[in-house]
């Protein structure tokens, strides 16, 4: 069958629909929590902000609790409601969070509506992308890839949008607005999704005995071990990468933030800056894929492994650049935000090598019968990188409110981390026996199986 003839399922508009209103209404929400948490936090009716430090301890614990969720989510999913149902329900709940952080300025209503965020967008975090390749059969498979591509395509144009307008809607009309946005987009991704529940593929869940089985099996139990070791390296990459929403804007704040691209002269405000990120990613995929990984091949094998190893290195050096950065800050200079933006391309690089690379080999390291399972545990290593960031945050502040890193020493010491991580993941890349699990046409006569 030509690829003309061929065609999306019929419920794929709504997948993308719902995903780009989503990821805008959580990236908006996130870009903003740090410089609502430091300037804009309500108490007893007068404003009681938290100082940076307080900020960045809730900022990454709450990060913490999204990337935990999806594991819980994954086997609800798999086990109970199954994917469509689980997307739903915790789609609600995700609503309701941002509706508190809409209408409650105060520290209960910010603890409230980032519980529920945390539930919700994390709960259904694992459900969404399966959701996407369950709506494909054997005679249109070949249309799946392109798909994925469009899918993360929406994620990062969502993102990008989101972060540079929120911020905007935050300084000109305050935390109801700049909140309640994105809480009508996550309404409208709830609606968009709903709509297309008759055109969806809807596989049911399999149930504890048959999803147990696969997963304590030998090979099982082998994956989980072999990659749970290998993701708790990557999560110091995960503690670094994730403070772009909190060490990243609070130290943008005391930078030059004017950029004159010659033809014209704007100042960014802090907050927006980490839409560079979705930009660079969008630009980065086809680059790497196409032009730099293909030119690195003819002279130096580039394994999954390798390419993580390398990102994991990228990734202290975007931390380096930052240390440097802080000193001029604490010597009494305003430099230049050009300089997060080189730290910011270097970390997207980071990002490409480490996240998707990783997420690509664990697909193929885990039975065909537990990769949802797997994805949860992925992002696990992300709730773990940022807890480790939450723990130093709080690990670092003295008895009398000082703090044991001041300054550029608590970008050093990210760096420093990140340098030692990566060293002693080349022994792990160098002892790890690389398996091969692929989806099979048998595997689709298998219900366990077809969830994934």
């Amino acid at each position: 069958m030509s690829e003309k003839k061929l065609k999306y399922p019929k419920g794929i508009p709504y997948i993308i629909g719902n995903e780009l209103a989503e990821r805008f209404s959580y990236y908006g929400m996130r870009a903003i929590l740090v410089v609502f948490m430091t300037q804009f936090l309500m108490s007893k009716g007068v404003v009681d902000p938290m100082n940076e430090n307080e900020a960045t301890t809730w900022y990454h614990l709450f990060t913490m609790a999204n990337y935990f969720f999806p594991i819980v989510g994954a086997i609800i999913s798999d086990v109970l409601w199954g994917k469509y149902k689980t997307i739903i329900i915790l789609s609600i709940v995700y609503v309701l969070g941002h509706l508190a952080l809409a209408i409650d300025e105060s520290r209960t209503g910010l603890a409230i509506g980032l519980t529920l965020i945390a539930i919700g967008a994390g709960g259904i975090k694992p459900c969404v992308s399966a959701h996407v390749g369950d709506q494909f059969e054997e005679w249109n498979k070949s249309l799946l890839e392109k798909m994925f591509g469009y899918f993360y395509f929406s994620i990062n144009l969502g993102a990008a949008i989101s972060t540079l307008l929120i911020p905007i809607m935050l300084e000109k009309f305050g935390p109801h607005v700049a909140f309640g946005l994105p809480g009508l987009l996550m309404l409208l991704a709830t609606i968009v999704f709903w709509m297309g529940r008759q055109k969806f593929i809807a596989i049911p869940p399999v149930g504890w005995k048959a999803y147990k089985k696969e997963i304590f099996s030998p090979a099982g139990k082998k994956a989980i071990l072999n990659l749970s070791l290998m993701y708790i390296f990557i999560s110091i990459f995960w503690s670094l990468f994730d403070q772009t929403g909190s060490s990243w804007v609070l130290q943008s704040e005391k930078m030059d933030r004017w950029v004159d691209l010659g033809f014209v002269k704007f100042e960014l405000l802090a907050s927006q800056i980490q839409a560079i990120n979705p930009i660079l990613i969008m630009v980065f995929i086809p680059l790497f894929t196409y032009a730099l990984y293909p030119f690195i091949n003819k002279f130096f094998p580039l394994t999954a492994l390798r390419k993580i190893t390398i990102g994991l290195f990228l990734a202290g050096f975007s931390f380096a650049i930052l240390a440097v950065v802080e000193t001029t800050i604490s010597a009494g200079g305003t430099p230049s935000i050009i300089w997060q933006f080189w730290a910011y391309v270097i970390l997207t690089a980071a990002e490409v090598m480490v996240s998707i690379t990783g997420l690509e080999f664990s697909y193929t390291q885990s039975p065909n019968g537990m990769k949802s399972f797997v994805m949860g545990l992925w992002l696990l290593g992300v709730s773990l990188g940022n807890g480790i960031t939450a723990l130093v945050n709080v690990f670092i502040v003295n008895p009398d409110g000082s703090y044991k890193l001041n300054g550029s020493e608590y970008f050093w010491f990210f760096a420093g981390l990140m340098f030692v991580t990566a060293v002693a993941f080349i022994f792990l890349a160098y002892r790890y026996k690389v398996e091969d699990y692929i989806q099979t046409r048998e595997s689709l006569d298998n219900p366990l199986m077809t969830e994934n």
